[in-house]
């Protein structure tokens, strides 16, 4: 034994190691598996009023909120708070789990289909918090949202943990969302349909940052990551407008050499990135970075040599995710570098353009893409409000009417972004600038572009129309709209049932 002094100065206390670990432990194979999700939640301690949070790089493919919450209403458990990135249509089953009690609180940064529609009927007691994807990084790096359990859909893992997104049945691509909540989770466990032998890699979550790790049948269909707003536009007005958009890029002044471009997930601003790329190779021009999530559209301008590099929060359709898997220059980054505002420089910050989409714009420029005509929630910020504050130049792509319903109006249903940020907006009816932006303007028209105010968009939109647009629902509230830097640009109240 060796002779050590029981304390040291500047040190402290000695302490010896305890060699009492028997040879049969020291040989044992550890790992992180668990038999079954209800295994997971026991092991996790999860109690009524606990936060989970869940992730959509599976998007309208996800299993395992489903599947999560059906254990959880099989134990009983109440008043759960889901703390999900997004909702989509796949996730109905969780209105049930309202209805009975299961669950008393949500928080994403988006939902469509029946959980929005149930939320704006008054589905929940408490107001839905929407977040930015950015605002919901800041949440909680600074500790406002504080999850309990985070369930990972993991494409592939292995026993200990290490996570890929590249590989496996499901395989997504990047795994934006979920690396934030690995950082600050009590507890993580990662959901797989995929073990892999140990270590399994490329590894995009490793295995410090997991607790346990569950085996399931499946986590859902990968088919649906290219669903809903991930499909570019195909009919002939909405291809116009993404070349009058790439138009504006092409005059304002930004698109040189070191070009860094961004587009939502809108129909005609995914169509936009396709022109904006023929403009680029036209020209001569080798952009530095295209950000967000990632379509083939961003993949084939990355192999023509047009960007240098992708920055990708989340792959939208498949095209990505073999990109991600194969091409060292499709880089991942977190919901937190992408667009976190408190970090001191996030993606969104080094953004020259971005391209995004509208449910409404407003005479101030504000815009709704959190609810539709009536007041149904049918999306919510993700990256928009982000995207709009950092980039030099926002562009908003609109048609002027949808559904009947004019989409350039007196006042948003719901202010999503503010109009401060908004740039420009492009319609089928020509385009409008910010009266704050003057340089651009002038660009626009020394270009021939068909500068109108926004007034004058406003008045062409309501002359199309053949629907009055339906004044505020003025019910309780039942979301609330937050600021990436957690203020508030507005309220959702309840709606009549007769109105969904």
């Amino acid at each position: 034994m060796l002779d050590l002094p029981r304390t040291l100065a500047g040190y402290g206390r000695l302490r010896s190691p305890d060699t009492t670990e028997t040879l049969s432990r020291r040989l044992t194979r550890r790992n992180k598996i668990l038999p079954d999700l209800d295994a997971a939640l026991s092991a996790c301690e999860l109690k009524d009023g606990d936060t989970i949070s869940f992730h959509h790089h599976l998007r309208n493919g996800d299993g395992v909120l489903n599947a999560v919450m059906e254990a959880v209403a099989r134990r009983g458990l109440r008043g759960i708070h889901v703390a999900a990135t997004s909702i989509f249509p796949v996730h109905a089953p969780l209105v049930e789990h309202i209805r009975n009690g299961t669950v008393r609180r949500i928080s994403a940064n988006f939902i469509s289909g029946p959980v929005g529609e149930a939320v704006s009927a008054g589905a929940l007691e408490e107001p839905v918090i929407l977040r930015t994807h950015g605002g919901r990084a800041r949440a909680l790096d600074q500790g406002e949202l504080k999850v309990d359990v985070a369930f990972v859909a993991a494409p592939a893992a292995d026993e200990l943990g290490n996570i890929s997104g590249r590989i496996g049945r499901a395989a997504c691509g990047t795994m934006g969302y979920p690396l934030c909540d690995v950082e600050v989770a009590a507890r993580v466990v990662a959901v797989t349909d995929s073990l892999m032998p140990f270590p399994c890699g490329p590894v995009d979550i490793a295995q410090d940052k997991v607790d346990h790790v569950v085996v399931v049948g499946s986590i859902g269909d990968p088919g649906g990551i290219s669903s809903g707003t991930t499909r570019p536009a195909e009919d002939q007005l909405g291809l116009a407008i993404g070349e009058t958009a790439a138009a504006v890029i092409a005059a304002s002044g930004f698109l040189e050499d070191g070009f860094a471009f961004q587009t939502g997930a809108g129909s005609i601003s995914l169509a936009t990135a396709a022109a904006v790329g023929r403009e680029m190779a036209r020209r001569g021009i080798t952009g530095s970075f295209a950000a967000g999530g990632i379509t083939g559209f961003h993949v084939d301008m990355l192999e023509a040599g047009l960007f240098r590099n992708l920055m990708d929060v989340q792959c939208f359709d498949q095209a990505a995710v073999r990109s991600y898997r194969d091409d060292a220059r499709h880089l991942s980054m977190s919901a937190g570098v992408y667009a976190a505002p408190h970090i001191g420089g996030a993606v969104v910050d080094r953004i020259d353009t971005v391209v995004l989409g509208a449910a409404e714009v407003d005479l101030n420029f504000n815009v709704n893409v959190t609810t539709k005509a009536g007041g149904v929630i049918i999306g919510g910020s993700g990256g928009h409000a982000d995207t709009a504050a950092g980039a030099r130049m926002s562009v908003i792509t609109t048609r002027l009417n949808a559904a009947g319903y004019a989409k350039i109006v007196p006042q948003v249903g719901t202010l999503t972004t503010p109009g401060a940020t908004v740039d420009v907006v492009v319609t089928d009816g020509g385009i409008a600038v910010n009266p704050a932006r003057g340089d651009l303007c002038e660009r626009f028209r020394a270009a021939g572009l068909p500068v109108l105010s926004i007034e004058e968009l406003g008045a062409r939109a309501a002359d199309a129309a053949t629907r009055a647009v339906p004044a505020r629902a003025d019910g309780r509230v039942v979301a609330v709209s937050e600021y990436r830097d957690g203020s508030v640009t507005d309220v959702v109240r309840q709606i009549d049932p007769e109105r969904l």
